[in-house]
């Protein structure tokens, strides 16, 4: 059974691509290319019915981006589930807030070469 980038996510994957938060498009900057030691990243990738913002297939990473609308519980929840299930998959999921990203990137860039394996 395929569980990555099914066929049927595939125009909202294309849409999210097109239509970047102000956070992801900036990360992006330093993740394409294999910019962040030779890794190579996807944004918005889809594993089984999720969509991430990007991905590291190398090093079964998951970044998530967090904006205002992840501080409520309810969405807290579902992202706790969503974790939950892709870490049982195998998948090391970490998070940031966006401010995070404009603030102190040099901090997130750290903490994500941090999740890669030895």
């Amino acid at each position: 059974m395929q569980i990555h980038n099914k066929k049927i996510l595939k125009p909202f994957r294309k849409q999210l691509r097109k239509n970047p938060t102000p956070a992801e498009a900036f990360l992006w900057k330093y993740l394409k290319g294999k910019k962040l030691e030779g890794r190579k990243f996807r944004r918005q990738h889809s594993i089984d019915f999720y969509i991430v913002d990007f991905y590291c297939v190398s090093e079964k990473l998951v970044i998530e981006l967090d904006g205002q609308v992840h501080f409520n519980p309810a969405t807290q929840e579902k992202d706790h589930i969503r974790t939950q299930h892709l870490e049982g998959l195998g998948i090391k999921v970490i998070r940031f807030e966006n401010k995070q990203v404009f603030e102190n990137l040099s901090s997130v860039l750290k903490e994500i070469k941090r999740n890669f394996r030895k």
